[in-house]
């Protein structure tokens, strides 16, 4: 009797089981309704990609709706599909990507992958360091351009002397400094302005104020091409040591130049092709002499072109050899100038030479080339001198920079039966961070004059050195310092020498 009790409780519990079972079922079958078509995804097949659109019906909205009668009658298999064809979200429909740019990667998981722009990165490729009581100034964003301001107030003092004629000044400057970046996915537009302004505390030196404005709107094309329009704008008072100022002048002429060009890069799988075109407009304005006389040099206003072609082979990405030629012609205002000489004249040459590029740690290029220039007057000698051209960005360790430049250039004369000069010039700039709050910067070159042997005039060479500190106060403010020295030797004449030296503030946002 006992066993068959057991038995007849096992029963009863296992029966009590079943039924919770079922009422749970039903339950949970009544409160999440499974859709008639439901299927499985495929492998391939998100499950965000088969989310079909809200359906709102009457039975959801009404709760007093009646239940459909079970005898209707069930659609045909075409009809059905033809309704679920004509819905804005078919189920199952894969998501799309519409108005794709082709030179982008189409990538919806990072805007950085759909730009051509990539953020700037630091030069070896390391974190860079944070330093909350010294971040640089981020600029002031301005819609998609970013402007970063700076103004320099500094006093200075100057020592100039040529043979036995000496000018001590001690002057105000101040340095406008700015710089406009875009922040675009594709194209680029960069804005650098530049100003200085001088005014004499002391002393009876000559003031030099300057003013250079540039842009430079970079294009990209498709078809692995990039096109730059460029324009400029540039003031500066001509130096006194410059073999073309006027002698005795206690004011040197003032020099506006203009400037405007369109150039084009694109790559033909290993061949890399360049043609740029050039336009420079320079106007001079009246010299003065001690006694208060105009000197006018509008016989010096000109407009010159020049056009350059280069193609390029890649043995590697990090060298290109190359050659490249180019054209020029200068037109002046007027057909002859106050000596009577045509100094209109054209121009041709070409160079071959290697670009370099080894990542941020090392990159450049170094041409040599031939150029020939003709004046319109045949008393006017041609130029023809070998050039040398060249740039290179080093940076040997984190926070030092090098860079170092080469030119030659043909710079036409004002002196009676003199053409011009070739002028071979070396720029290097060392720049290196003490701590990261101070960086200092070692400045130099030196530019050869080079006049044909049968001229009258002889050969002179400039060399300048200059070493500055700066130390970052705050983001916003910097303390500066500068030491600089120029020497100018002359085959024929006296040399000249300048001393300068200054300390400023910099205000910067």
């Amino acid at each position: 009797m006992g066993i068959g009790k057991n038995k007849a409780g096992h029963r009863t519990l296992r029966l009590t089981a079943w039924a919770t079972s079922a009422l749970l079922g039903w339950g949970i079958a009544c409160a999440v309704p499974m859709p008639v078509d439901a299927q499985s995804l495929p492998p391939d097949q998100n499950l965000d990609d088969t989310l079909p659109a809200p359906v709102t019906s009457a039975a959801q909205t009404d709760p007093t709706a009646a239940a459909p009668d079970d005898t209707q009658t069930a659609l045909p298999a075409s009809q059905a599909s033809a309704s679920a064809s004509n819905t804005d979200t078919p189920p199952n429909m894969r998501l799309r990507l519409d108005g794709v740019d082709p030179t982008t990667t189409g990538s919806t998981l990072d805007d950085d992958l759909r730009r051509v722009n990539l953020p700037q990165s630091t030069v070896d490729g390391l974190r860079t360091r944070q330093y909350p009581d010294r971040a640089d100034a981020q600029g002031i964003p301005l819609g998609t351009f970013t402007l970063r301001p700076s103004v320099n107030q500094s006093v200075n003092i100057e020592q100039d002397r040529t043979g036995s004629t000496r000018d001590n000044r001690s002057f105000l400057q101040t340095d406008l400094r700015s710089t406009l970046t875009s922040d675009w996915d594709r194209h680029a537009l960069t804005v650098t302005g530049e100003g200085v302004w001088q005014r004499n505390i002391s002393g009876t030196g000559e003031e030099k104020p300057t003013i250079s404005l540039n842009a430079d709107l970079r294009l990209d094309l498709p078809a692995d091409t990039t096109a730059h329009v460029t324009a400029g704008y540039q003031f500066y008072r001509e130096d006194t040591s410059d073999p073309n100022a006027i002698a005795g002048a206690s004011k040197q002429s003032a020099v506006n130049q203009f400037t405007t060009g369109l150039s084009l890069e694109r790559d033909f799988g290993l061949l890399r092709g360049t043609t740029a075109l050039a336009l420079t407009r320079t106007v001079y304005s009246d010299a003065e002499l001690s006694d208060g006389t105009q000197v006018t040099l509008s016989d010096r206003d000109q407009t010159a072109g020049t056009w350059r072609g280069r193609i390029g082979y890649e043995l590697s990405p990090a060298i290109i050899p190359f050659v490249e030629v180019n054209l020029g012609r200068a037109i002046y205002d007027q057909t002859r100038d106050s000596n009577g000489y045509a100094r209109s004249n054209q121009s041709y040459g070409g160079k071959g030479g290697v670009e370099f590029d080894l990542g941020e740690k090392f990159k450049g290029e170094l041409g040599f080339g031939y150029q020939h220039t003709e004046f319109d007057d045949a008393r006017l000698a041609s130029i023809d001198s070998p050039t040398i051209d060249g740039n290179l960005a080093w940076s040997p360790q984190r926070g030092t920079d090098v860079s170092i430049g080469l030119s030659t250039t043909v710079q036409p004369s004002t002196t009676p039966g003199l053409s011009g000069y070739s002028a071979y010039q070396l720029t290097s700039t060392v720049s290196h961070q003490l701590r990261d709050d101070l960086t200092a910067k070692l400045t130099g070159g030196t530019i050869w004059r080079d006049y044909p042997s049968s001229g009258s005039a002889a050969d002179e060479t400039e060399y300048d050195a200059a070493f500055g500190l700066t130390w970052g106060i705050n983001r916003y403010l910097d303390l500066t310092s500068n030491v600089g020295y120029q020497l100018t030797t002359r085959k024929e004449g006296d040399d000249t020498r300048q001393l300068q030296a200054g300390v400023g503030l910099t205000v910067k946002r």
